[in-house]
């Protein structure tokens, strides 16, 4: 669900770099009683690992995100706190990957190295260099991905984006945040719906956008004029965060960018049990009277291990995730789609976009299946536990087993790994990231303003074509998307003051405009939303009935 750690396709590859060190005095900025001393870096400054909130530490494991009392100290903020504990992961790599595959996901996902430690709940702030406290600048705040599994902050420059809204005449300020992820943040099951401690990365995330209205003044920021921006389980946290709180965002944010990533269907918190028991047991809390309790008080290395032996995104279960957000009564009180139903979101301008072959990286732990009846026990198993099978052979319909119509979409009979490889990609793909988007909009239609997209950008890379994570390149690599972004957040619309992109016309249900990202010499063009309609409606009600 989420960004699958192709997060460092920006770092791995090179494509943000910070700006060379100018000589100058370090900036600062007073926060309370204190002065925060950050870096120096082109045209921009850097102010990166301030904790907006209590260490997530001892008996405040597994509890909701504490404030932190009033600044009082100075210190200097010139370096990335640690991530938050990673769940570690494992990558199918299989045989005959051609070469430009393997580099993606061997410079990507196998390159990325975070220090973590449960003392995580920082932020970091990238303002333009002359900005000061009177300045008011729009303000943008990135929520990472990562499968809810993974992640952190210190692999995006946003010095990149930054310097892309200068140069556009439309300076704005960075802000991002870490947020506890795998079961750290999002532990589920009886215990944790009874203790009213669900979904603690949303609640983090949420914490750290109060952070952001109380301070970013003091970096040349101007709280009303807050963006929330994402991709993968970033972009699924902010959806969420537009439709908790009876969708009032109580003046947090005024708008939304989601690449990758929308309300997804999920059930009640209790669906995590499974999960839970086994963490009991793995650290040996099975015979405590208080398994939450215990869980807190077992040692760092002891539970993170545990941890890792629960499936991880790249297991053969693959986007049924063991740790994600779900119901909880108190952040979500009901399935998030059901919540866009009843009208429980924010009311504000969003741009929602996915990338067109967002399903096969996350079919290469499946090649084992090989047979339309493998295929249906697995969805049967995994995705759709209460469905019936004539309810598995409708959506087998839909999604046929001819090689032609998987994806990556549009490579006619290449790119199959396995006879059922494109097939699993194309429902995988739509099932949690297009059929969802499409959901989002056309409820949202005729409430407020919209845009979407989709990226067919290396659409030629063997296997994977537009494959999950790709757009990110298309942001922090400060092209055609960053500027769409930094208009966005400046002027609520990506069309004000653009150069030599195209216009993006918005979204309705009568006109479901689409702005598509394209490799070649016509970097952008304009096309419907409307592919694998039928295939989609269905594919919702389906998972709509039978939430994860």
């Amino acid at each position: 669900m989420l960004q699958s750690a192709l997060v460092v396709l920006v770092a791995g590859l090179g494509w943000a770099v910070a700006s060379p060190l100018q000589e100058r005095a370090p900036p600062t900025v007073v926060l309370d009683d204190a002065t925060v001393t950050g870096v120096s870096s082109g045209s921009v400054s850097k102010f990166l690992g301030i904790p907006f909130a209590q260490p997530p530490t001892g008996n405040l494991r597994f509890q909701l995100p504490q404030t932190i009392p009033a600044y009082n100290a100075s210190f200097s903020a010139t370096a990335f706190g640690p991530s938050c504990p990673q769940q570690a992961i494992e990558l199918p790599l299989p045989s005959g990957l051609a070469a430009e595959t393997l580099d993606y996901l061997t410079n990507t996902i196998y390159n990325l190295v975070t220090p973590a430690a449960e003392d995580c709940l920082t932020l970091n702030i990238v303002t333009p260099a002359d900005a000061t406290s009177d300045s008011k600048l729009p303000v943008v705040v990135w929520i990472f991905g990562g499968g809810f599994e993974l992640g952190g902050t210190s692999t995006y420059d946003g010095g990149v984006i930054v310097d892309k809204a200068i140069s556009l005449d439309v300076p704005a300020v960075y802000v991002s945040m870490n947020y506890r992820v795998s079961a750290f943040g999002f532990l589920a099951s009886q215990e944790v719906k009874d203790a009213g401690v669900g979904n603690l990365g949303l609640q983090d995330q949420r914490l750290a956008l109060y952070w952001v209205q109380k301070y970013i003044s003091a970096f040349g920021g101007d709280p009303t004029k807050v963006t929330i921006w994402g991709e993968s389980a970033g972009a699924i946290s902010v959806a969420l965060q537009m439709v908790t709180n009876g969708g009032n965002p109580d003046g947090l944010f005024r708008a939304a960018f989601m690449e990758s990533g929308s309300p997804i269907p999920v059930g009640d918190i209790t669906h995590g049990q499974p999960y839970y028991d086994a963490l009991v047991y793995e650290t040996g809390c099975s015979t405590s009277s208080d398994t939450l309790q215990c869980l807190r008080e077992v040692p760092y290395e002891t539970l993170l291990s545990a941890v890792n032996q629960s499936p991880g995104i790249f297991a053969y279960q693959s986007l049924v995730l063991a740790w994600l957000p779900r119901v909880d009564g108190v952040f979500l009180t009901e399935d998030p789609q059901y919540l866009v139903q009843q009208g429980s979101v924010a009311d504000i301008p969003f741009i929602s976009g996915d990338c067109d072959d967002e399903g096969t990286l996350f079919s290469f732990s499946t090649l084992n299946i090989t047979t339309d009846t493998q295929l249906e026990e697995y969805i049967q198993t995994y995705w759709l536990p209460n469905a019936t099978s004539t309810m598995i052979q409708e959506l087998m319909e839909y999604y046929p087993a001819d090689i032609a119509d998987g994806s990556p979409f549009d490579t006619g009979d290449l790119n199959a790994l396995s006879p059922q490889f494109k097939r699993l990609a194309a429902f995988q793909g739509d099932a949690v990231f297009q059929a969802p988007r499409r959901l989002f909009l056309q409820a949202q239609s005729g409430k407020q303003n919209l845009w979407s997209y989709v990226s067919k950008r290396l659409k030629a890379v063997p296997f994977l074509g537009s494959f999950h994570g790709s757009d990110i390149l298309n942001v922090y690599g400060g092209d055609d998307m960053a500027s769409y972004l930094v208009r966005f957040v400046t002027n609520l619309d990506p069309n004000v003051g653009s150069g030599s992109e195209l216009y993006w016309p918005q979204y309705t249900t009568d006109e479901p405009n689409m702005l598509e990202f394209l490799d070649g010499l016509i970097p952008q063009a304009l096309t419907q939303d409307t592919y694998r309609a039928e295939a989609m409606a269905y594919l919702t009600n389906v998972t709509l009935a039978n939430p994860l």
